[in-house]
């Protein structure tokens, strides 16, 4: 989900889950009555400047409309976000409505933070299957934004300045990829790579799907070494034949934000983000870009792509203010107002209602990307259940072995099986 934000580090998850522990049952969060006799309601959020400029925005209509609230944004950037959050939660200060990812729900749920939800917030228009990614235990913690899918992000006029064809996504496999990537980066003169390696977790939840095998299986992977290590093999080919950098490079690419990467900089013809990320890399990039299905392996008789909430809405357990929380929350979800001004910015609006009403003032680049979740919807997996607790550390952990592989560090062998030793550690609950 992140696509070159920072993740938790392990460190940092230990000292999230003992906050969060300490905070439980202890003394009572949320807002409480400004001067003027308002009921305060906090709301913490992350992202860009852009996206603080647009709630604030929403957040002014909500309050026109509710006079009788005031709602203070917490906002930071993401990597500082859950750090302060779990600082918030073990002073027993949790805000009343928090935003979290689908990685780290359970971390929040399972100890008791979030109220639940159910016949609170109007949920009459949201696809049950992506609503029920926010139920854990049976109780709806979490209200989903939005939707998206991991796709791959393509800039045609740089493939075919290069001498090279659009692939068909439909039938396109691995090794098509590969030699695809090798060419753009052969003919363009080195003016343009073909792609950029990615370490996220949903890019090898994809490749494993087309292989039968489940990321996780309760609290436990359930990756086979052998396709863990036919992933790396995918990325090696790339590096070898000069499809991608070579493994410093892609280190140091993959530790910056979207608008750092080569396709955004138009040093690079491909990359795989997230579908609502589309319109910040069209942006940064000023070219038209594209979203195509991620190729298959050979044979494969599922794409392995899947939907899955961009975000979520929770409301804290301890709020003094649990029925103003969750009117703040329907309205971001079911307002047409406010998804007039959100957009797609929190993924394609997870109301149909609200989709409907806003999709033609959606910009070029996410009407491109409803068309091709429109396109693609009936191919994709059900929107996988929250992780376990621990899973936010992946994309750490497994970056950290992919790198290893790549510099010829660690053979894959070895690494493999200490990925999968230390990624069941982290969530052995």
């Amino acid at each position: 989900m992140s696509s070159g934000k920072k993740m938790w580090s392990a460190a940092l998850l230990a000292t999230a889950v003992l906050a969060v522990t300490a905070a439980c049952g202890s003394g009572s969060g949320g807002g409480g009555d400004s001067a003027g006799g308002k009921t305060v309601l906090r709301f913490s959020y992350w992202g860009s400047d852009a996206r603080q400029k647009m709630t604030e925005e929403v957040i002014k209509k909500f309050e026109a409309k509710n006079p009788t609230i005031d709602v203070q944004g917490e906002f930071s950037d993401f990597a500082s976000y859950y750090e302060t959050l779990s600082t918030k939660v073990a002073g027993s200060d949790a805000p009343d409505v928090i935003t979290l990812e689908i990685r780290g729900l359970r971390e929040y749920a399972d100890r008791g933070t979030l109220a639940d939800l159910a016949s609170k917030v109007n949920t009459a228009d949201i696809d049950a299957k992506v609503l029920g990614t926010g139920i854990i235990d049976g109780k709806q913690f979490a209200i989903p934004t939005g939707v998206n899918a991991f796709s791959l992000v393509v800039n045609p006029s740089l493939i075919q300045s290069s001498k090279a064809e659009l692939p068909d996504d439909t039938k396109w496999t691995w090794d098509d990829y590969v030699a695809l990537a090798s060419k753009v980066s052969s003919g363009s003169g080195g003016k343009v790579t073909g792609t950029q390696l990615s370490w996220n977790p949903a890019y090898l939840q994809i490749y494993a799907a087309q292989k039968g095998e489940p990321f996780y299986n309760g609290n436990k992977l359930g990756l086979s070494p052998q396709t863990i290590k036919d992933w790396w093999a995918i990325m090696q080919s790339l590096i070898k034949d000069k499809g991608a950098p070579d493994a410093a490079k892609s280190s140091e690419i993959g530790a910056t934000s979207i608008d750092q990467s080569l396709l955004a900089t138009n040093t690079g013809a491909m990359g795989m983000w997230w579908s609502n990320q589309l319109g910040a890399v069209t942006k940064a990039s000023g070219q038209q870009l594209d979203l195509l299905r991620m190729p298959k392996v050979q044979g494969a008789t599922s794409s392995g792509m899947f939907l899955q909430p961009a975000m979520f809405y929770t409301a804290s357990s301890k709020s003094e203010h649990a029925a103003e929380a969750a009117k703040f929350i329907d309205y971001m979800i079911n307002d047409a107002e406010a998804g007039s001004i959100i957009l797609s910015d929190r993924g394609l609006p997870a109301s149909s209602k609200v989709l409907a009403a806003v999709k033609d003032k959606l910009p070029d680049a996410d009407k491109k990307t409803l068309e091709f979740i429109d396109k693609v919807k009936s191919e994709l997996a059900d929107p996988p259940a929250a992780p376990p607790k621990g899973a936010s550390a992946m994309e750490d952990i497994l970056t950290r072995y992919s790198e290893e592989v790549m510099f010829g560090r660690m053979t894959p062998d070895d690494a493999a099986q200490k990925f999968i030793t230390e990624a069941n550690a982290s969530i052995a609950g």
